[in-house]
């Protein structure tokens, strides 16, 4: 079977752009390695996004997005994608299970927050250490937390939490940020915020919940401890796209170039959610870069380009 599209990745993302597909009589197939919802299945709460006043678990939303796309027909199989042909007229996926055929695919890896590598990190994820200020503010209101990168996704993060938090801590290992020189003057300005320059964190302090951190001077070499309710990880995120790196043109930072029709420089490939340049990378941009994609993949299979 030659499908309409395939689908590489669950997330909100993915499963947007197969609703929006098979419920305009398209076939869809979605690929996902893991579980429906991709990155989000793994947020036990989430806050905005919209339809849910007493906000929703992220495992919940991926099953309830699934749904919606299994009611109009589309099929979805547990697989890890291999190897992917997009330049010849039918694309061809290589998969765990098998090899699949398709006039269009869409690329919905996502991507992952860069870590800072401490042997406590995974097992405090969601339990004091965030990697999304916009997803997880909110969680810290009227509390002290840092935010750990220089760059400017750290900067805004302490920017955007100094609004919420009582205390933001903005931990840099160098004497000057690599953020933009616009961000400055608000800096300034933000009463709530204190630098901590030439630092690196060398241990999270935890109980069951993170209490603090252990910061090392770059400059001195000494250890000194920062109390804490909540550690922000800013220092940066990896496109998911080991898959398509030497096939599709990416940017400077390894994300599929994209616009907002999502489409790409092969024609009849697409990249949706977070694996594509944007300048925020949320699930509702997410599931609007879906629905985007149905309108160019339909507009290119019902005007003969296929």
């Amino acid at each position: 079977m030659i499908y309409d599209v395939v689908i590489i990745g669950g997330g909100p993302g993915g499963y947007t752009a197969a609703l929006y597909c098979v419920r305009a009589g398209l076939s869809a197939l979605l690929l996902e390695k893991l579980s429906p919802g991709g990155q989000m299945a793994v947020t036990s709460v989430i806050d905005n996004y919209p339809g849910f006043e007493n906000g929703i678990d992220g495992f919940d939303l991926g099953q309830k997005m699934k749904a919606c796309a299994d009611r109009f027909g589309a099929k979805t199989l547990l697989a890890q994608v291999f190897s992917v042909d997009l330049k010849s007229d039918i694309k061809k996926i290589e998969s765990s299970e098998g090899v699949f055929e398709a006039k269009t695919v869409v690329i919905a890896t996502g991507a992952s927050p860069r870590k800072l590598g401490l042997k406590e990190e995974d097992s405090l994820a969601g339990r004091g250490i965030a990697y999304c200020a916009t997803c997880d503010g909110m969680f810290f209101k009227n509390k002290t937390v840092a935010v750990i990168g220089g760059g400017n996704s750290a900067v805004e993060d302490a920017l955007y939490l100094s609004n919420i938090c009582k205390k933001v801590y903005l931990i840099h290992r160098r004497n000057e940020l690599r953020a933009a020189s616009v961000y400055g003057s608000a800096l300034e300005k933000a009463e709530r915020i204190e630098i901590v320059w030439n630092a690196v964190v060398k241990k999270v302090l935890h109980e069951n919940v993170v209490t603090g951190i252990t910061v090392e001077d770059t400059v001195s070499g000494k250890l000194s401890d920062i109390a804490c309710d909540g550690v922000f990880v800013a220092v940066g995120r990896i496109p998911n796209t080991e898959l398509v790196k030497d096939v599709l043109k990416t940017d400077a930072s390894g994300y599929i170039i994209a616009d907002e029709t999502t489409r790409t420089d092969i024609p009849g490939v697409f990249a949706v959610g977070d694996v594509r340049t944007k300048p925020l990378r949320q699930i509702v941009n997410a599931c609007a870069d879906g629905a985007c994609a149905s309108k160019f993949i339909e507009e290119y299979i019902r005007t003969g380009n296929i």
